[in-house]
């Protein structure tokens, strides 16, 4: 039942870290330092003070640079895969003393797999606003994004149940709906003429 809870919880903070990278890592570092919460062994430097000040001044500079126009689209093409990284780590950060295979093993398939999923439809999100909008959506789509980040993260380390069921039931919507919209969107572009000069 531990490793359970554990992979929630370190599914939870992969899904809010495909909102913003570096505030749930900064949320456990917080939680390791000032909490109870008892971090997988090599991973006792996520819970020091050097690393809570590095990911505190990332989150503030991420979340403002998403604001920037153009800057938040480049953002976005480097932290799909960065996303997956992070998400990696911070599963296999919570899964305890288990065997290492099984450890980065669930912590690459739910793990990063979560954050990749999250992050590229934030990514599909803020390039539908940039050009429906010109980009002047794009500082409410970032603000989202920082908040359900923060949400996600508080949650995960306060009310597991409902963090965790808030993201299963986001991974089911865009595993189901995603593939249906985005065969219609190729649909609707093959039936537009094309015009020749």
């Amino acid at each position: 039942m531990e490793i359970i809870l554990a992979l929630c919880l370190g599914v939870t903070l992969s899904a809010a870290s495909g909102f913003r990278l570096f505030l749930p890592p900064l949320a456990l570092s917080l939680a390791t330092l000032y909490g109870d919460l008892e971090l997988s062994s090599g991973f006792e430097w996520v819970g020091t003070y050097p690393t809570a000040i590095a990911l505190g001044i990332a989150t503030i500079i991420e979340i403002l640079a998403y604001y920037i126009p153009v800057v938040d689209n480049l953002l976005d093409t480097i932290e799909i895969p960065t996303a997956v990284a992070i998400g990696t780590l911070l599963t296999a950060a919570n899964l305890g003393d288990v065997n290492p295979l099984l450890q980065w093993g669930l912590a690459a398939i739910a793990g990063g797999g979560t954050a990749g999923i999250i992050e590229s439809l934030t990514a599909m999100t803020r390039a539908a606003s940039t050009g429906m909008t010109g980009g002047t959506g794009n500082s409410a789509v970032a603000t989202a994004e920082a908040l359900t980040s923060g949400i996600l993260s508080i949650l995960a380390l306060t009310l597991l149940p409902l963090g965790i069921a808030i993201v299963l039931g986001l991974l089911t919507v865009i595993i189901t709906k995603l593939p249906k919209f985005l065969a219609a969107q190729k649909r609707r572009r093959s039936k537009q003429p094309v015009t020749r000069e």
